[in-house]
């Protein structure tokens, strides 16, 4: 089997030369084309999913010889998140190559996240399955590249830290309203502010109300610091 021009240039920025097309054009093939003849990549979703949790795992053992578990974890779970890979497969340009069914043509499945965090983690797995661990270990380090060095300030869950500093002041939780919507149905960006107890107040931008959320509470947070 040999892959079509678009798919030859994907394997070339993914930086990986298929022995087995095959893999990789099922990595690419969502639940909405799938056929008895056709398979989708949900079942190698499955197993990128743990190549990429074992990578992360060492990667970060390796970083840092003396983080205990506690600090590892946060760490682990911002670089192996659904958002993280979703930002990866951006990167390459995987939308532009994902087999999707109509409805999903028609709803913008080429950049939702959902759809482009779960065929990064099958893509890695193709990488597996075809040429073993330590290819895919090699792609997954070059493609995520300093976010594995830089993961600690990413590690931090805005939110989580904004309502702690909320509770250690007696203060009630802060309130997140989305204010504003905006673009198509199938790629919308949401506005969200966080409303503190004192009155004060951040706004943000994102193509999901969490990113949003987390983006609002990022800069409160933000604001916090500044103030002393």
């Amino acid at each position: 089997m040999k892959l079509a021009k678009d798919l030859i240039a994907f394997s070339d920025r993914l930086g990986h030369a298929f022995e087995r097309p095959d893999l990789l054009i099922r990595a690419l093939t969502h639940s909405s084309l799938s056929a008895p003849t056709r398979p989708d990549n949900q079942r190698l979703e499955f197993l990128g999913d743990r190549v990429l949790g074992l990578v992360m795992a060492e990667a970060l053992l390796e970083q840092d010889k003396e983080a205990p578990e506690g600090q590892l974890a946060p760490r682990f779970n911002a670089l192996v998140r659904k958002e993280t890979c979703a930002d990866v497969a951006r990167e390459i340009d995987l939308g532009a190559v994902l087999k999707l069914g109509k409805s999903e043509m028609k709803t913008g499945g080429r950049r939702k996240h959902a759809l482009l965090g779960d065929a990064m983690e099958a893509v890695i797995a193709a990488v597996y399955r075809d040429a073993g661990y330590e290819a895919a270990r090699d792609v997954i380090l070059r493609l995520w590249g300093e976010r594995v060095s830089k993961v600690e300030a990413d590690a931090r869950d805005a939110k989580t830290t904004l309502q702690e500093w909320a509770q250690a002041r007696r203060m009630p939780p802060p309130a997140y309203v989305e204010v504003g919507r905006t673009g198509p149905d199938h790629a919308p960006v949401f506005t969200v502010e966080v409303r503190m107890e004192t009155g004060a107040t951040a706004r943000a931008e994102a193509s999901s109300k969490r990113q949003a959320e987390q983006a609002a509470a990022k800069a409160m947070l933000a604001r916090l610091d500044s103030a002393g």
